[in-house]
């Protein structure tokens, strides 16, 4: 099989090895498609380290693969088995999966279309946050995980649901999978600022957000999402902080605002919320279909990561396609 790995920053090589051999509760699969996340970024951009013993590191975790071998105690799989989930090491022709960690994809549906994982974290992080209908939602950054958040925000029927990001294209993606009104940062109205509700304004006449979801994974980002959301309202972080520290603005302590950590580091609930998000795309409710803006070979990856790196115009998200 062959498969990528980062051997230098911002440098991968392709290389042949043998085919691996599930193990008990695993699967082998052929990998379809393999989704390139925002959180590879930061290993391709070092290279191999310490941490890493200066071993070549693999990546790919966004993966839609067909079964080719079921490991002892796969129950419910067989070859030909088309299904998505969490895994690892696909940027490759094969890959091995934990038989628990994945399901079905849905009949009719593209492929890489149909990526499990990402749409999982989003979900998941949105069932542990109160949006209800006429609600007042503002995502904070449009990328690939901002504006999947808009479509899945726009399920829960918010009375009025803002865009919010410096790129004017990422601006009318988001107008046209169900934003209601989109600004730059620098942009804001007054009205939807904590700045600008004076003290003892009553909620009824407070415009600012009821919810924020930021998913810019910046610190700058996140002072603009603590700056929208309302007193008594919820900020949940979704964007990928990877490293270092954050700074919390503490007028969020002042404005009693509740702080939802988007990140699950727990499988089940992830399985949980993709098998929801997978229903919605199997009823067309959601859709990769606007957010997979190039298709690239095996061999290509580190151009998906350069494009990423740059947010180069057009660009979305990335899927490899062994």
């Amino acid at each position: 099989m062959r498969i990528s790995q980062i051997v230098g920053p911002r440098t991968s090589e392709i290389v042949e090895v043998d085919d691996p051999v599930p193990a008990a509760g695993e699967l082998l699969v052929e990998v379809v498609a393999s989704g390139v996340c925002t959180s590879d970024l930061t290993p391709w951009r070092a290279g191999p380290g310490s941490r890493d013993g200066g071993q070549p590191i693999r990546l790919g975790h966004e993966i839609v693969g067909r079964i080719v071998a079921c490991g002892q105690n796969a129950r419910g799989w067989a070859p030909g088995d088309l299904v998505t989930g969490l895994g690892g090491a696909g940027f490759a022709s094969m890959a091995l999966m934990n038989a628990s960690h994945v399901l079905p994809v849905p009949a009719g549906i593209e492929p890489a279309c149909a990526l499990g994982e990402p749409v999982a974290d989003l979900a998941e992080a949105l069932s542990r946050t109160p949006i209800a209908p006429g609600t007042r939602v503002a995502v904070v950054g449009l990328g690939f995980m901002g504006l999947g958040l808009v479509q899945l925000a726009r399920e829960s029927a918010p009375g009025l649901l803002i865009g919010v990001d410096p790129v004017s294209a990422a601006r009318q993606r988001a107008l046209d999978l169900g934003a209601d009104i989109v600004f730059a940062p620098d942009d804001l109205p007054a009205e939807y600022t904590s700045e600008a509700s004076a003290e003892g304004t009553s909620r009824a006449k407070d415009r600012r957000p009821d919810i924020v979801l930021e998913a810019t994974g910046v610190t700058a980002g996140l002072a603009t999402a603590g700056t929208l959301v309302r007193p008594f309202g919820t900020l949940c972080v979704v964007g990928y902080h990877h490293t270092g520290d954050a700074k919390m603005d503490m007028r969020l302590w002042y404005k009693a605002v509740t702080v939802v950590n988007g990140f699950c580091p727990d499988r089940t609930r992830l399985m949980r919320a993709m098998s929801d998000a997978l229903d919605l795309i199997a009823r067309h409710r959601f859709s990769y279909a606007p957010l997979i803006t190039h298709k690239i070979g095996l061999g290509e990856v580190d151009h998906a990561y350069e494009l990423m790196d740059a947010r180069a115009d057009g660009f979305v998200k990335a899927v490899l396609i062994p």
